[in-house]
């Protein structure tokens, strides 16, 4: 896709984010387990969500990072929490796009590594993750996988 572009969530862009639509089964790895518990951690201010917008202005995806440089584990300190690409457009580079940008605000923020938690499974992101560059460096204590990005 052409002419990808971040933008702040606000009122109109939650909704337009809460009714991107997934292909049959992608549900199921929404959140991972570990970020179930990890979430009440979180402080709100360092939380970085923002949808994507096409030439249309038409919102097609979502993506939540966390940046906590204090964050007491190391796999939290330049979080990618949530990534949703509508089942439309999914294949057309706007994961790839979002991913980008995530990792071209940790890298602006002063950090070397990126992270991401995911469960395998049919239907799941790890093909996207791994494709995008995130590399398989160890697993959650609840058998998930924990990928990272050098930056």
């Amino acid at each position: 896709m052409a002419d990808l572009r971040l933008r702040e969530l606000d009122a109109r862009t939650a909704v337009a984010a809460n009714s991107l639509m997934l292909k049959p089964g992608q549900e199921a790895f929404i959140e991972p387990e570990t970020y179930a518990h990890a979430e009440p951690q979180l402080d709100n201010t360092n939380s970085w969500p923002r949808v994507v917008v096409d030439e249309d202005d038409q919102v097609v995806g979502y993506i939540m990072a966390n940046f906590d440089p204090e964050a007491s584990e190391e796999f939290l300190r330049a979080a990618l929490w949530r990534i949703n690409v509508d089942a439309d457009v999914q294949g057309a580079g706007v994961g790839r796009f979002a991913v980008q940008a995530f990792a071209d605000e940790a890298r602006s923020r002063g950090f070397h590594r990126a992270t991401v938690v995911w469960a395998s499974g049919e239907a799941g992101p790890e093909a996207f993750f791994q494709a995008v560059g995130f590399q398989v460096v160890g697993e959650t204590p609840y058998g998930e996988n924990l990928g990272a990005l050098e930056l």
